[in-house]
């Protein structure tokens, strides 16, 4: 391997899906300012996700609709704006 092209602050870090709180421990360059204690008894930075495998729609078969911060509403009324009423062409 290729010497210091790999970040300095490659560590373990905690990612959390905050709709289902599934918490999971990986390695990472990711910056947080967020830390937890692990299951281990130590610290770690804590990355919040929307979104995980244990959420997303394609992995749990279950259809679940996630709205944060008003985005799905931001979309359809967009998606409204483009559209034209029935009956006019």
């Amino acid at each position: 391997m290729k010497k210091e092209i790999h970040p300095k602050n490659y560590r373990f870090v905690i990612f959390k899906d905050i709709s289902t709180d599934y918490a999971f421990m990986t390695k990472s360059a990711i910056d947080s300012k967020d830390t937890i204690t692990w299951e281990d008894g130590k610290e770690y930075p804590l990355v919040k996700l929307e979104i995980s495998h244990m959420s997303h729609p394609f992995y749990t078969g279950k259809m679940k609709l996630v709205d944060t911060a008003g985005r799905v509403d931001k979309f359809r009324t967009r998606y409204q704006k483009g559209k034209k009423p029935a009956g006019e062409e």
